[in-house]
């Protein structure tokens, strides 16, 4: 949890790094917070299945994408690449393929023009 609310304090902070275990945690709540919120939209009746999205998860999802792509910002910039290569996730099938892999790789160990490993601070 802890993880989860450092990421939302840096609302909008594009710059530094973020260290695997800092965007990983954030995904994993996002996904849990979404699949509950999915069930409480489906009991209030709010869920439209046709686009698979209920108000309680639009709220939510309007509410973190700003630090989500914060988070994946910093995160590239932990891997030694500019924020820029965000982009490939208008890539169908093969960008979020690619981002993947860029958020699994290991940290750069050293300090990087991003700024110093976060692991070591």
């Amino acid at each position: 949890m802890n993880w989860y609310l450092l990421v939302l304090k840096k609302y909008a902070v594009f710059s530094g790094r973020a260290r695997r275990k800092e965007y990983w945690y954030f995904m994993l709540f996002n996904i849990i917070a979404t699949i509950v919120l999915a069930f409480g939209d489906s009991l209030l009746g709010t869920f439209d299945p046709e686009t698979g999205v209920g108000f309680l998860g639009l709220i939510y999802a309007l509410g973190v994408m700003l630090p989500g792509i914060g988070v994946t910002i910093r995160r590239l910039h932990d891997t030694n690449r500019t924020g820029w290569w965000l982009l490939l996730i208008l890539i169908p099938l093969i960008g979020p393929i690619v981002l993947l892999i860029f958020t699994i790789l290991d940290s750069d160990p050293e300090e990087n023009q991003y700024g110093p490993n976060p692991v070591s601070d």
